[in-house]
């Protein structure tokens, strides 16, 4: 046999190469994992995007209790407005078929009935009085004019796609680990594994390197749905971004790994990645800004994995940034990798 066939030969023997091909195999043999990391991100992706879909501003329901009044709203393109009794708007604004009603009061004044708590209510009121004021001779001492932006990175499906790929590069890897790891240990198989002259950080270096291997059509099913369905703008370089991935997956792995060091039961499993993931979905920016908290919360909140990769891939794709200008995420990153595969090599249980 030619010696370079027995070369290439010899490195596909490799016990790290055999052991990330079966987990690679593992993984593609099951629909229900192929179901979750590339079809249910999409839905998702695809339901939230056409929700929350640039629409034309709502037009208002309002109620005019004189002619007067109605006169004075009637051309604001933003107001629907009827004529009715007080009563009737009373009525109206309590069954929520009216945002607000306007009616006269002593004097020249009006009265603006509306709920304070409902936004559309407070919109109302302030459109409602402008459009009085200007009818009874009021004029704007400043002019001003309007130029309406559509651009591309601002909409809400631009922030929401950085975030749900981000959260399935977490989801996918821990749970790929996990659950996979768990299910060797229970059916025995680690306990066979260790008992072979393959060394002990191959067997957990090649639930990492699986991850590889299926990340770049995990990516582009996300990422490339968003760009050519919706417009989601790839303004960064797509290396620096693959970069990015890569670092992100890896991290979310090895604390995969970390998880299941000890887990003998997939139940026991299930419960430790639920409470590992579901703080981050709801603190690190997936639906919406992890700004929302409170700033005494933000230091432990930048510290998660998930917020790191969710800020750097959005950087990355809505402003054009490079691997230098999200260096501080890249470190976040690298912590929690090395930490967490560390302590996955000392902690893990072999039998």
């Amino acid at each position: 046999m030619d010696e370079p066939l027995l070369h290439e030969r010899s490195r596909m023997d490799h016990p790290l190469v055999q052991l990330t091909l079966v987990r690679f195999r593992e993984f593609i043999r099951e629909p229900e994992a192929l179901f979750w990391v590339f079809v249910f991100p999409i839905l998702l992706a695809a339901g939230l995007g056409i929700a929350f879909r640039n629409r034309p501003p709502d037009v208002l329901p309002v109620a005019a209790t004189t002619p007067e009044i109605a006169r004075a709203l009637g051309q604001d393109k933003l107001l629907r407005v009827r004529t009715l009794s007080v009563a009737d708007a009373e009525e109206a604004l309590r069954t929520g078929r009216i945002v607000l009603a306007a009616e006269p009061s002593a004097g020249p004044s009006v009265v603006y009935r509306f709920d304070s708590t409902n936004p559309d209510g407070r919109t109302a009121r302030m459109l409602v009085d402008a459009d009085i004021q200007k009818a009874a001779g009021r004029t704007d001492p400043v002019p001003s004019s309007e130029n309406l932006v559509r651009e591309p990175g601002a909409r809400y499906i631009d922030f929401l796609v950085p975030g749900l790929l981000g959260m399935n590069l977490m989801g996918s890897a821990i749970w790929g680990m996990g659950f996979a790891i768990v299910d060797a240990r229970r059916k025995r198989l680690i306990k066979r594994l260790v008992a072979t002259p393959m060394p002990r950080q191959y067997y957990l270096a090649s639930f990492l390197l699986s991850r590889l291997a299926l990340l770049a059509i995990e990516v582009f099913a996300v990422a490339g749905f968003g760009h050519f369905v919706f417009g989601v703008p790839l303004r960064g370089s797509l290396l620096d971004l693959a970069a990015l991935c890569v670092f992100g997956s890896l991290s979310f792995s090895a604390l995969g790994l970390l998880i299941a060091s000890r887990a003998k039961t997939i139940e026991a499993a299930s419960g430790l990645m639920n409470v590992t993931m579901m703080p981050m979905w709801i603190v690190s920016g997936v639906f919406f800004s992890s700004e929302r908290f409170p700033a005494a919360l933000q230091p432990v909140i930048q510290a998660l994995p998930l917020t790191a990769v969710n800020s750097a891939l959005r950087a990355n794709m809505l402003q054009g940034a490079g691997l230098a200008q999200v260096s501080s995420q890249i470190g976040v990153l690298s912590v929690w990798l090395v930490a967490c595969f560390a302590l996955a090599l000392k902690l893990f249980r072999w039998r």
